[in-house]
């Protein structure tokens, strides 16, 4: 069972950009007692990584370190049976996602992303929804900015609204800065699959009750 897990969260490409901004998070917020583990393919990189977050909290000197590469589906199967949660940060996700979508979804391991690939999102429910429905998994995409602005923008409107007559909300988003080499790479990679979206998204729509 997911509880009887090793470890409560897997943070699976914790050398990337964002990968490190979030193990830099966990470091500093991460509740008492919570047993996390950093994830990637290079095991020097990720000893890097730890050396840096000791720095924030030194009580992480002996952080779990895990080697796992999307192209070695047995080492994300053994990532994945050792957490209750897997979080990854590795894109373009319609490139480097589904492997350890599908060690999620085959141990009963809850698995979130941050992805912004609408064709990925379909992908995993049309590949995996059904297994991770049968093992207890939980596939949760669009976690963090890609959906909390969003969503409760949406529910702050809709609580300002009347309650007993039909709603319907448009969202405009306005956001400055700048974006890492992945999310430039995630972004290219939607753009020139356009055709690809198209299509996973009518076979998610027919195969969807």
């Amino acid at each position: 069972m997911a509880a009887e897990r090793t470890y409560d969260v897997v943070l699976f490409g914790a050398t990337g950009f964002t990968g490190e901004l979030t193990a830099q998070y966990l470091a500093r917020h991460a509740p008492a007692g919570l047993r996390w583990a950093i994830a990637g393919r290079n095991p020097d990189k990720l000893a890097a990584v730890r050396d840096r977050l000791v720095a924030i909290t030194p009580a992480l000197a002996d952080l779990p370190l895990l080697t796992a590469d999307v192209t070695d589906p047995a080492s994300l199967r053994e990532v994945a049976a050792q957490a209750r949660v897997v979080a990854s940060t590795v894109g373009p996700y319609v490139h480097h996602g589904e492997p350890l979508v599908a060690a999620c979804a085959a141990a009963g391991t809850d698995y979130l992303d941050i992805t912004g690939e609408p064709e990925f999102v379909d992908q995993t429910y049309l590949r995996h929804h059904a297994e991770a429905t049968r093992t207890g998994a939980r596939l949760v995409h669009a976690c963090g900015f890609d959906s909390i602005p969003h969503d409760l923008g949406v529910w702050f409107t809709v609580k300002q609204l009347p309650a007993d007559v039909p709603i319907t909300v448009d969202g405009y988003v306005r956001a400055g800065g700048r974006f890492s080499a992945g999310t430039y790479h995630s972004a290219l990679t939607a753009f020139s699959r356009r055709a690809e979206t198209s299509r996973a998204a009518r076979e998610r729509r027919a195969a969807e009750p």
